[in-house]
């Protein structure tokens, strides 16, 4: 084995294998390549390649790669006249891919040098990137192939496309060296002079060496003199022999080492014996603290709450007065304060129920969509005020109703949303929900400019205008018109009735959502991004004064993504807006919704409002597309036109008779398109057609973003409808417009009269210990019509609840002194049980008699939202629970269930 091994060599071999990089095609084989023949560079620790890149070209460059480049401390390469991108990188410095080298001092310098000087050129010592040890880099130029031998320095520069460069990091170089000389054996060095090869001097090493033992290694030396050989080898030291350690000291040394070893062993046994006792008391204590933290969540949470209860309570009872507007404005003001303070307890509460891992998702089917409608009315008024565009969208092939938690699933739509509108004060705020597969296929398509040729820009109109909801830019270049259009091209040629509890149920009965919300907004500061959804951080301390809120919202939202079997992402550019997109898996529900009695009113309109004609004038094709997705819902045949004038030929053409024939029953204006000054002929169109009592004319909306342009409006056209849209306020205001009459609905929409219908003559027993709530709750119930009955104890309750008794159902406080709710309700169940078993003998020997089980609907109120979990409440006998301060829709839920059907309960 004879190799000389020099600086000059190993640039011969990198200079050869030039023409070979070249041919390479993409980062893996580049990497496969140099891995394969980093034998023929054994000094070096690896090699990349970087490409030239002018500025003009940068953007460009970008959109290709599909990356950005960085500066050497992984930030954003801030412009200059040229750069140098790594594209291709051996894999031991793949940390340098994306690197513009321009950005190193030392990297600059030695570039610079390598393409006017046209020769390798080696850096001062530095320590390199990624291992940081001291190390020097060799950087070729490397130019174009019609470039002259003798090229000027002009030339040269003027020629360059790029650079290779090789890695020398020192301290890694020694210690491969010494481990492949070396190893775990003894070797013994010799210096030869073999000039005379028969006869070779030893200049250096243990002058007699056995010639059998092989050579480990032989290297040439080189001092300088043409006529002298000199070679230098290694060889295996040879073995200790056996008579060494045979004799006395060998032996004593021998008893020493294994008691040295016995005593280590025996300490070491004892330190681990010690630390695991350590640890066994480490474990317990935390255990102990968690339990303490619980339990001290517990207390505070119910000690906020009780007086809360109150404050909230008869702050309710204060507006049910006469009051006057600037006193019903205080104590409205009051109200939404406390409301906002419970919200923030119970998001502490929440994280704090992750963090233990006692955070539960129920499994229940809901309607999708019309959970979608519900949380963007929650923000509908704030959206009017600021007159910006909020909008949902739901794509065809997401089942109509899935099974899943939907408090929680709204509580992550509420906190995204609920920031959008904060953060927006322009433009718009767009929910859009998929499928997880079909939003990554489309959204790549997009972002590597598959789509009709373009190198995924957001397209704009003419006027500078974005093809996005509301015409402003978005963050997130997937939302655009481009992405809008691949998703409604797949779905509706396919899905055009299609009903998301008939779908395929070949398919699994698992389906992962995609729901990005996205709005146009202030948008997160770079140096912010990296702590969004850490708890109770904001982006900066202006976030707090000038928005308000904690900064909690997003961190809940993330790991109650995550126990959906989901994850959250954002895009975020500063002053363009925000995109947050999260996903998560719920499961297919093949339940007929029209079969349920209880359907919402949402899935009685298609009904009434199926196979109706309208035209909608929108300009903007993802509004329009978000305005015909509502109305398709209600049955209606939409078509979409982009200004007045497109659709003053629709409805004049022919001289009225495109009329007729299109039977058109509703006009949809978008209100930006209105122009007054143009389109007031229509009008006068329509006017003419209805003074000659033609009974198809249709009416004319037109959609606003604000309250305030309804008095604008309100004069022109038949009716203003304000948005956001959703499909109950269209099939109100389409009712109201046309007349049209609604299928008559199986339950009660008006929930003030169903829970008075529920409650009025029923007795009900509230024991609380807490006077206030006592008032609270008891005022609560005879707002409903109930006779109610107060107690301040469990005994007291149980000595007014011994059989017979007359109360049809008992709220009970779960933490009371002497006796508890919990323990209260058990001596409940166990006197029925008794009175139920003697009624039960007695009528046994009566004939014909018919025997009905005695027993009281329990409802436990507790501020205490931990510790009184519905499992505790069932295991001691109650029948459900409602949190403090329980509002109209918690009494609803509870007495809707249990009351009903009670008249008889008392014994």
């Amino acid at each position: 084995m004879l190799r000389k091994v020099t600086v000059a060599q190993m640039n011969y071999d990198m200079q050869c294998s030039l023409p070979f990089l070249f041919l390479i095609g993409s980062l893996e084989t580049f990497a496969k390549y140099t891995g394969r023949t980093s034998f023929e560079r054994p000094l070096l620790n690896g090699v990349a390649y970087a490409q030239r890149v002018f500025h003009h070209e940068r953007e460009m460059f970008e959109s290709q790669q599909g990356w950005i480049m960085n500066t050497m401390k992984r930030e954003l390469a801030p412009p200059q006249i040229e750069y140098a991108p790594v594209i291709f990188s051996q894999d031991t410095v793949s940390y340098l891919a994306r690197i513009d080298m321009m950005s190193g001092e030392e990297d600059r310098e030695n570039i610079l040098r390598a393409r006017t000087t046209g020769k390798a050129v080696l850096t001062n010592p530095f320590r390199l990137l990624g291992s940081n040890h001291l190390g020097v880099v060799l950087t070729f130029a490397v130019y174009r192939p019609d470039l002259p031998a003798d090229a000027s320095v002009e030339q040269r520069v003027e020629a360059t496309i790029g650079y290779l460069g090789g890695a020398f990091d020192v301290e890694s170089l020694v210690e491969n060296l010494l481990s492949k000389l070396a190893g775990n054996q003894d070797i013994v060095v010799n210096v030869y002079d073999v000039t005379n090869a028969s006869e070779a001097m030893v200049l250096y090493g243990p002058p007699s060496l056995d010639d059998q033992v092989p050579h480990l290694h032989v290297s040439m030396l080189d001092f300088g003199d043409p006529f002298r050989k000199h070679e230098m080898r290694y060889r295996e030291k040879p073995p200790m022999p056996w008579s060494a350690i045979t004799n006395p000291l060998g032996t004593f040394v021998i008893w020493m080492l294994l008691g040295y070893i016995i005593c280590a062993a025996w300490s070491r046994y004892d330190k681990v014996s010690e630390d695991c006792r350590k640890m066994e008391e480490l474990k317990t204590q935390a255990e102990a603290a968690d339990v303490a933290k619980s339990q001290f969540l517990a207390t505070v949470s119910h000690e906020i709450r009780t007086p809360m209860n109150g404050v909230l309570g008869m702050l309710d009872m204060l507006l049910g007065t006469d009051l006057t507007m600037t006193q019903k404005d205080f104590a409205q003001t009051a109200q939404m304060c406390g409301r906002a303070l419970i919200t923030l307890i119970n998001d502490v509460l929440d994280r704090a129920k992750i963090e233990a891992g006692k955070l539960e998702l129920e499994a229940v089917p809901f309607d999708l969509r019309s959970l979608m409608d519900d949380v963007i009315s929650l923000f509908s008024s704030k959206s009017r005020e600021k007159c910006i565009e909020l909008a949902v969208f739901v794509c065809d092939n997401v089942p109509k109703v899935v099974i899943g938690d939907p408090w929680r699933f709204r509580q992550i739509l509420t906190n995204l949303v609920g920031n959008a509108v904060k953060f927006t004060e322009r433009g718009h705020v767009f929910v859009r929900v998929c499928l997880a597969e079909n939003s990554n296929v489309e959204g790549n398509q997009v972002i590597h400019g598959t789509m009709n040729g373009k190198v995924g820009k957001v397209e704009s109109t003419a006027n500078g205008a974005f093809n996005t909801l509301s015409g402003f830019e978005s963050a997130d270049r997937r939302n655009n018109w481009q992405y809008f259009k691949l998703l409604l091209s797949d779905k509706e040629s396919l899905l055009d009735d299609f009903d998301g509890e008939n779908s395929n149920q070949n398919d699994s009965d698992r389906v992962t959502l995609a729901i990005s919300i996205e709005d146009t907004g202030v948008g997160i500061p770079l140096h912010a991004q990296d702590r969004v959804f850490t708890p109770f951080m904001q982006a900066d301390s202006s976030t707090s004064r000038n928005y308000g809120g904690t900064g909690i919202g997003l961190s809940i939202s993330k790991c109650l993504a995550e126990l959906m079997g989901g994850q959250i992402s954002f895009t975020s550019r500063p002053f363009v807006g925000s995109t947050f997109t999260f996903s998560a898996t719920l499961k297919r529900s093949y339940k007929d919704a029209s079969a349920d009695s209880s359907r919402s009113l949402s899935e009685a309109l298609p009904t009434a409002f199926k196979g109706m004609k309208a035209i909608l004038v929108d300009g903007r094709p993802v509004r329009s597309a978000v305005t015909r997705y509502h109305l398709k819902r209600l049955g209606i045949i939409v078509q979409v036109v982009n200004n007045m004038s497109a659709g003053h030929k629709v409805f004049s053409g022919l001289n009225g008779a495109t009329i007729l024939r299109e039977k058109a029953a509703m006009l949809f204006i978008e209100s930006d398109f209105w122009r007054p000054e143009t389109d007031v002929q229509l009008l006068n169109s329509l006017r003419e057609h209805k003074n000659g009592q033609l009974s198809d004319v249709p009416k004319v909306v037109v959609l606003v973003t604000s309250e305030a342009d309804k008095d604008k409006y309100g004069s022109i056209f038949d009716i203003v409808m304000c948005k956001p849209l959703r499909a109950s306020t269209i099939a109100s205001c389409i009712q109201q417009l046309l007349k049209v009459e609604m299928p008559e609905r199986k339950d009660n929409q008006n929930r003030p009269s169903f829970l008075r219908s529920l409650l009025v003559g029923k007795n009900i027993l509230v024991v609380d210990d807490n006077k206030v709530n006592l008032r609270v709750a008891a005022a609560a119930l005879k707002k409903y019509g109930a006779k109610v009955h107060c107690v301040e104890s469990g005994k007291d309750a149980i000595s007014l609840l011994q059989p017979p008794h007359c109360f049809d159902a008992c709220f009970m406080d779960v933490q009371m002194p002497e006796m508890d709710g919990f323990e209260a309700t058990r001596q409940i169940r166990k006197m029925e049980m008794k009175a139920n078993e003697e009624r039960k003998n007695k009528l046994a020997s009566i004939e014909g008699s018919t025997f009905v089980e005695c027993h009281l609907p329990v409802l436990a109120m507790t501020a205490d939202v931990i510790q009184a979990t519905y499992e505790e409440c069932i295991k001691s006998g109650m029948d459900g629970y409602v949190s403090k301060p329980f509002d109209e829709e918690q009494l609803y839920q509870a007495v809707s269930r249990l009351v009903v059907g009670t008249t008889d309960s008392a014994v």
